[in-house]
Parts: structure tokens; sequence; C-alpha cells
């Protein structure tokens, strides 16, 4: 039997072969053709004003395409993409850490958003509102509040 069949690592050409596999654009996305005219309206939309574009919502069981979609957002719009899952973001601060190091029209994909906590939500919804971030610096009397603005972001 050849060793290579035996090994737990991946070759270098499973790797490539793997990595190719996901479309990166929405001409190589396969299937869903409303939901790529509706994608390419909206992103196209969004280029031509030159802004990061709208928030977006996939939903949908495993295996449909939301984190395949969401990278292509990216690459459509020529920006960053931060990832992350909703339990993994246990506290406001866990949040607040990804939100200030995003760059403008970067897409922030939050996979399970479902599963954020309610601390945590709090902090998300100024942030896709109005691009701006609450601190709280201190505690008790002492406590006071700093606003931080943040760049224009794409959350999906």
């Amino acid at each position: 039997m050849r060793e290579e069949l035996l090994t737990p690592q991946a070759t270098e050409d499973e790797v490539v072969d793997e990595v190719g596999l996901r479309p990166r654009t929405l001409d190589e996305f396969v299937g869903q053709a409303e939901l790529k005219e509706r994608l390419e309206v909206i992103l196209e939309a969004a280029r031509q004003r030159g802004q990061a574009a709208d928030h977006l919502l996939f939903a949908g069981p495993p295996g449909l395409g939301k984190t395949t979609l969401s990278a292509i957002v990216a690459t459509e719009m020529g920006v960053g993409l931060h990832v992350t899952s909703g339990p993994a973001l246990e506290r406001a601060g866990d949040l607040a850490a990804i939100l200030t190091k995003l760059d403008e029209g970067d897409v922030l994909f939050i996979d399970e958003i479902h599963r954020l906590s309610r601390a945590v939500e709090e902090v998300l919804y100024p942030a896709m509102e109005d691009f701006q971030l609450d601190i709280v610096l201190g505690k008790g009397p002492a406590a006071r509040s700093i606003r931080l603005d943040l760049p224009r972001f794409t959350l999906v």
C-alpha cells in the first residue's frame, strides 16, 4: 500500500486542490441564481457609491454556501474578510477587539450569529447602525464612557 495514503497530513497537491474547490467570485459560484443576481446589484451599487456594501443576512442549513458567499463578497469588493462565530464572542470586549481592527469596507462574517449573547448584541447594534463603539472605562462613580468611530464595514 502506498505510504501517502496512510499519512494523516495533507500533501501539497491536496491542499492546493482543496483551496481551489471554493469559488472565489460570483461567476464561479454555482446555483442560487436569484441570490447571485441580487448580490451583484448590491455590490455594484456599493462600488459605484465608493462605500462598503450594506449589511447582509444569509440564512439556511449548513452547506448552502454562507461562508463561501461572505468570502466572495469580500473578494468582489476588494476588501478584507474577518471570520468569527457567535459562540466565540463570549464578551462584549471580544467583539470590540475585532471591530477596532477592521479596515474601511472590510467584511465581518459572524457564523451562527443567532448564538450571540445579549451583551455582545448590544455592542453590535450601534456598530452596525452608526459605525461607532461605546466603551466604558472604569467602574462605579469614576466610570466614564468614550465613543470610538469605526470604519464602515459590511456585516454578514
